[in-house]
């Protein structure tokens, strides 16, 4: 598809692009439809997230979605309500996706009073209430008041977390409170210990503190029976026995509630590595929870890229080089590694927290337990990154940000197979490695455990694809893309993700926070070597690698530490870490960024809209083949979603 248009529109601070499944019609008719059920199972979870998000999401996308039929077209204010309704749309909720901060109307609140009244007294009945004057009180509330729920996740280094973070994990329950029910549960002698309260509410009753576990017959029963129901349609048609066990388990695990069942799960996925079609669905990744114990509902559903992945195999047949040659402490390695696999995977449907803002790369499952002992699973997304590439490839950030000439050609020559290389290590090696001394509990670093693993993996991936090994093993055409990728990545951490901060505001998301913290200790430890330097050229300022060698090096110190405080669940030295190097921004500097990426007109986040899958019948209702389409726009994928995924709407999901 020559043509495909990869970029669909663009609004506020998002950009919305298409990434399409190559070869989808050449797969015969079983891999189709064992790809369809999935998908429809990866759809069903929709309600899910918006509601562990926030507890007033769904009301608001209801409220949001009948204002929108009723608001006159011709309003001067309707472009603001549809950017506001589109902002929504794409955070799943009222909290902006990535910073998590609250989003707020642009538009005068006697408007928004005056299109209530449009309202009928059905459609306000419909929405829960008897006077129109508290729908107004409510949404006003909602849409203009920076200070109520004003913040999805709260990780500063302030008093109680849990009550000033908006998520809908707890509810009427402290910090202290939360943790104390949680270690009172944890046996530190378990050899299998559960993820406690990973897939539950945790909420405060008149008989003490009770976990809501998100199960069948329980809270979000509606969209669980119906992501089972379509679990069980797939495994009728999987490619091989493996699939099937993997489909039981997790129905099993859906119905019943149990993490040990979730447990079994993960370890029985590990195994299936024989069908070209794989999938993820469940609570998984705990970047929602400042205290890392929720899971947010994901999904994802994909198709091996065998070319790419006969590349990226490489890296996971090597796993126990890379894990003996890691500059971490000898009692921090691995003595042996066991079941790392890596795969190149080309998206074909994605849900909950991975829609529509979608990963680069996976490694699961996330308990540590299971990856010392049975492994992990890697995947890196082909046709997202591939997406991505090409809608960048005119934007302008580039040459905007990069010091001269020299480094553009760099970037232009080597970038994506740089970004490619540093995803697959990442995923497979960086996850994957590394083991906790006795009795350290995976929790034990709190609110910085995301923090710190996803520096860990980062520097794992930078240290290494600087190492002669890459040519070795034909990963690289030369050495110059190590250098390409750390140009990018200080490039990007300590000026370029800037552009995605309000001014005078300090980082918050995890991964942000990770990149920031690379980039300046590294900086910061090198500037006696002068390292990396600041430079200013023309009135504008860039950071400029002096010594390609000795930052390599301070990677590895860097990793060494950082491998350490996970190890031994240092977690005042996690605390330092990130406060000091990942948290705060130069605000001379930010407003710089600001300034210069603004004159490109680029929109700082992207995500994605899904392909639309559509069976078709013969005249006998038999199915006889499933078709993929790219056609809809943001708006008709997003209300269609709504109406029918929206099983949640009219359950018992209300605040």
């Amino acid at each position: 598809m020559p043509d495909f248009e990869y970029k669909v529109e663009q609004f506020a601070d998002l950009r919305i692009l298409r990434y399409q499944i190559p070869n989808f019609n050449d797969l015969p008719l079983q891999k189709k439809l064992y790809i369809y059920y999935l998908s429809e199972a990866a759809l069903c979870g929709r309600d899910i997230i918006w509601d562990q998000n926030n507890e007033y999401n769904l009301w608001l996308r209801r409220c949001m979605d009948l204002m929108y039929t009723l608001i006159p077209k011709d309003d001067k204010e309707f472009a603001r309500f549809e950017e506001l309704y589109k902002r929504i749309l794409f955070s799943n909720g009222i909290h902006h996706h990535y910073s998590t901060e609250k989003l707020t109307a642009e538009f005068d609140k006697q408007k928004l009073h005056n299109w209530l009244e449009l309202l009928s007294n059905d459609q306000i009945e419909q929405l829960g209430f008897k006077k129109l004057s508290e729908l107004k009180t409510l949404l006003s509330q909602l849409l203009f008041d920076k200070t109520f729920i004003s913040k999805r996740v709260c990780q500063d280094d302030g008093i109680d977390l849990i009550q000033r973070s908006a998520n809908n994990f707890y509810k009427d329950l402290s910090q202290v409170e939360v943790e104390r029910f949680y270690n009172s549960r944890m046996n530190e002698a378990d050899k299998a210990p559960i993820s406690h309260g990973l897939n539950s509410r945790l909420v405060k009753t008149d008989d003490g503190l009770k976990e809501e576990t998100w199960c069948v017959g329980n809270k979000y029963t509606c969209s669980i029976e119906q992501i089972v129901f379509w679990l069980k349609k797939a495994s009728g048609v999987s490619e091989n026995k493996q699939q099937k066990q993997v489909i039981k388990l997790l129905c099993d695990y859906y119905e019943s509630g149990s993490l040990t069942t979730f447990d079994e799960y993960s370890i029985e996925w590990l195994k299936e590595n024989d069908g070209d079609i794989d999938f993820i669905n469940g609570f998984i990744e705990v970047y929602g929870d400042p205290l890392g114990f929720k899971a947010t509902w994901e999904s994802l559903v994909n198709v091996t890229d065998k070319e790419e992945t006969k590349k990226a195999a490489l890296i996971s047949e090597n796993a126990q080089w890379f894990e003996s040659h890691s500059p971490v402490m000898d009692k921090h390695r691995k003595e042996k590694v066991t079941g790392v696999s890596m795969k190149v995977i080309n998206a074909i449907m994605l849900g909950g927290d991975c829609y529509p803002a979608s990963p680069l790369g996976i490694n699961l499952p996330n308990a540590e337990w299971i990856r010392e002992l049975h492994g992990s699973k890697a995947v890196s997304l082909q046709n997202i990154s591939q997406a991505y590439e090409m809608a960048s490839l005119s934007s302008g950030v580039i040459e905007e940000f990069a010091f001269d000439e020299e480094e553009i050609t760099l970037h232009k020559q080597y970038g994506s197979i740089a970004d490619n290389l540093h995803t697959h290590l990442h995923e497979c090696v960086g996850h994957g490695s590394g083991k906790l001394e006795s009795g350290v509990r995976s929790d034990a670093l709190k609110a910085y455990g995301s923090v710190i693993e996803e520096a860990r993996a980062d520097l794992f991936g930078l240290y290494f694809m600087a190492d002669e090994k890459m040519l070795e093993l034909n990963l690289v055409p030369s050495m110059d893309v190590a250098k390409a990728q750390y140009n990018a990545y200080i490039r990007n951490g300590l000026m370029v993700q800037m552009a995605r901060i309000n001014i005078g505001a300090n980082i918050e998301q995890t991964h942000m926070r990770n990149r920031q913290l690379v980039a300046k200790w590294v900086m910061q430890k090198g500037m006696e070597q002068n390292t990396i330097q600041q430079v200013t050229k023309d009135g504008k300022n860039y950071f400029v690698i002096n010594d390609y060698k000795e930052l390599r090096r301070l990677f590895g110190l860097l990793l060494k530490e950082v491998q350490r405080i996970k190890s031994q669940g240092d977690y005042d030295a996690a605390k330092d870490l990130v406060e000091h190097y990942g948290v705060k921004v130069d605000p001379l500097l930010h407003k710089e960024v600001k300034e210069r990426y603004g004159q490109l007109n680029v929109a700082p986040y992207s995500g994605f809209l899904n392909p639309k899958l559509e069976l078709i019948k013969d005249d006998k209702e038999n199915i006889i083949n499933v078709e993929v389409s790219y056609k809809e726009s943001f708006l008709e994928q997003m209300q269609r979603y709504n109406k029918e995924y929206g099983f949640e709407n009219a359950a018992t999901c209300g605040f």
